[in-house]
């Protein structure tokens, strides 16, 4: 599966970003699909995720109760809802896909976009 990641951008802290990932292919459902983020020299983060069916999702404790992941496989795309942004929020979020159950390494996913970048000013 191809993924493209977009819909970053700059925002003040307390204000909202929704990303989107959009996938490619015909089996997108299949795919457990997760959001990470990276701060320039520090490792890529596990954010939130959902599977296949979107009927589950997971989260970070430092985006919960903030972040809220979705899908519409019927558009093969997950988003990424962000509201109560932070400055510590300020990264480049990917988007991966995995066959099978949701994973918190960067190592168990196959597929990658291409990031896009979120900065929230202080």
């Amino acid at each position: 599966v191809q993924l493209q990641a977009s819909g970053g951008g700059l925002v003040q802290a307390g204000g909202s970003l929704r990303l989107s990932c959009a996938g490619s292919g015909r089996t997108f459902s299949r795919y457990t699909m997760t959001w990470f983020r990276q701060v320039l020299g520090k490792e890529r983060e596990f954010v939130a995720g959902t599977s296949g069916s979107g009927g589950s999702t997971e989260y970070a404790d430092s985006v919960k109760g903030r972040f809220i992941a979705s899908r519409d496989n019927a558009k093969n795309t997950m988003y990424l809802r962000m509201d109560s942004l932070r400055p510590e929020d300020t990264a480049v979020y990917y988007c991966a896909a995995r066959f099978g159950s949701m994973r918190y390494q960067v190592t168990e996913y196959d597929y990658w976009g291409q990031g896009t970048q979120v900065t929230v000013s202080s």
